[in-house]
C-alpha cells in the first residue's frame, strides 16, 4: 500500500510471512505473533509534515493513506526537557525526562489508539474492543468517542477509580473483571470473535504499535536528531519500548540519522511483583514465561504474559540494555522524587523509570558521561483518589 510514494507493507516479527498493508490485520496466520509494518520512503526527501500536529507530523512514515481522514485529539510532541539537577544527584552528565502524561486522556496509550482507530475506522469494523490495565481503555474510549464508533472495555475490578471513570466519561460500555489484564483479555477476545469486532490489545494488531513509534522520532528530532546514550522505559506490554526501537531502525534506515551511529541502550524498567522481561532477560531466554499472581500498585506494569516478549528481549539483546525490576515501596519514593525534582506529575511507571536507572548508575552499567532520556508513561494523577 502507498501514500504519497511511501509504501509499507506487513510482516511477521516471528517468521517469514508477510501481507499486503491494506488488510485489516490481527495476529499473523501461520504463527500467531505479531505483524509489524515495513515503511519504505520513495527518497530522503520526503519527510516531516511541519505543519501537522502532534504525532501527524511523521505520517509520510505512518500507515495511512493520502487523503485519510485521521482520528486525532491533540496527541503526540509531548515536552521533553531537562534536568540537570536531578542528572547530577544520579551520577549522569544529561537527564531528559519526556512526559508523556501531557497526551490526550494522560498517557502514552493515546498514540497507538489514534492509529489504530484510524485504521478501523478506515476498514469499517462495526465497533472495538481492548482489555486494559487502564490508560489504554480510557484512551481507546476517547478515540473511539472521536471516531463514532462503539466500544468495549475489559478491566481488572483493581484498575484505579480514575482512569475507570475516565472510560465511562467517554460513553464505552466497561466490564469489570476479577483478576489481571490477561483474564480481561480472554473475554475481550471472546467477545470480539463473537461479535466481529476488531479487537485492539496490545501487538494484537500492528496499528497501535505505528503510534508508539512516534515517541521514537520525537525524542530524537527534539534531541536535534541525534540519539541519547540510553532510554529508559516502564515496561507493561512493551508495545513503547518496542515502537521507540522500531523508530530509531527506520530513522537510521531512512537517513534521517547516521546510519552508522551507535543505537542508545534499551533500559526496560518493570515492577519487582511483575516482572516476566527481566527473569527472561537475565535467564538468557527468547520467550518469557507467565508471571504467576502479578502484584503491583502500578497497573500499567500489571502485565503477566506480554505478547511483545521475544521483540523486547531482542531489543534488549541489541542494544546491550538491561532489564530492572524494581519493589513498590522503593518505586514510590522514586515517584516523589521525581515530581518534586522536575515538576512532572509522574506516574507510578515513570517512578518505576528512575529507580532504574539509578540501579544502573549505581552498578556502573550507566557512567558518568551518560546521557540519558527517561519516559514518564502517564499522569500521577490518574493514581490519586480516596476511598
Amino acid at each position: 500500500m502507498s501514500t504519497n510514494g511511501t509504501t509499507w507493507s506487513l510482516y511477521c516479527s516471528a517468521c517469514d510471512a508477510t501481507a499486503p498493508g491494506d488488510v485489516l490485520a490481527s495476529l499473523c496466520p501461520v504463527c500467531g505473533q505479531p505483524w509489524l509494518t515495513s515503511v519504505t520512503l520513495p527518497d530522503r526527501s520526503v519527510g516531516i509534515d511541519s505543519a501537522a500536529r502532534g504525532l501527524w507530523r511523521y505520517r509520510s512514515v505512518l500507515p495511512v493513506s493520502a487523503g485519510e481522514p485521521v482520528v486525532a485529539i491533540g496527541e503526540g510532541w509531548t515536552p521533553m526537557f531537562e534536568s540537570p539537577a536531578l542528572a547530577r544527584a544520579l551520577g549522569i552528565a544529561r537527564l531528559w525526562i519526556k512526559d508523556e502524561g501531557q497526551n490526550p486522556t494522560a498517557s502514552f496509550k493515546a498514540r497507538g489508539m489514534a492509529l489504530a482507530i484510524t485504521r478501523a475506522r478506515a476498514f469499517g469494523v462495526p465497533g472495538v474492543t481492548v482489555p486494559t490495565a487502564g490508560n489504554a481503555g480510557a484512551a481507546l474510549a476517547a478515540y473511539a468517542a472521536a471516531a463514532g464508533m462503539p466500544v468495549r472495555v475489559y478491566a481488572p475490578r483493581t484498575t484505579p477509580p480514575p482512569i475507570l471513570d475516565t472510560v465511562l466519561a467517554f460513553g464505552a460500555t466497561l466490564i469489570l473483571v476479577d483478576g489481571h489484564i490477561g483474564d480481561a483479555g480472554r473475554e475481550a477476545r471472546a467477545y470480539a470473535d463473537d461479535h466481529g469486532w476488531f479487537n485492539v490489545a496490545t501487538l494484537r494488531e500492528p496499528y497501535r504499535v505505528e503510534g508508539m513509534k512516534t515517541m521514537g522520532y520525537e525524542m530524537a528530532e527534539q534531541l536535534g536528531w541525534r540519539l541519547p546514550d540510553a532510554f529508559v522505559y516502564p515496561t507493561g506490554g512493551g508495545e513503547g519500548t518496542i515502537g521507540i526501537w522500531k523508530a530509531i531502525a527506520e530513522m537510521q534506515g531512512a537517513g534521517w540519522l547516521d546510519p552508522d551511529a551507535r543505537r542508545p541502550k534499551v533500559i526496560v524498567a518493570q515492577a519487582a511483583g511483575c516482572a516476566p522481561i527481566v527473569r527472561a532477560f537475565a535467564a538468557n531466554a527468547d520467550r518469557a514465561e507467565p508471571w504467576v499472581d502479578p502484584v503491583t500498585y502500578a497497573s500499567g506494569l500489571r502485565v503477566p504474559t506480554p505478547l511483545g516478549d521475544r521483540l523486547l528481549l531482542r531489543a534488549l539483546r541489541e542494544s546491550d540494555g538491561a532489564a530492572v525490576a524494581i519493589d513498590d515501596a522503593v518505586m514510590r519514593v522514586q515517584t516523589e522524587r521525581l515530581s518534586a525534582a522536575t515538576g512532572v506529575d509522574a506516574a507510578p511507571e515513570g517512578g518505576c523509570a528512575l529507580a532504574a536507572l539509578e540501579v544502573l548508575v549505581a552498578s556502573r552499567t550507566l557512567g558518568s558521561t551518560s546521557e540519558v532520556v527517561l519516559f514518564n508513561t502517564g499522569s500521577g494523577a490518574s493514581y490519586r483518589w480516596r476511598d
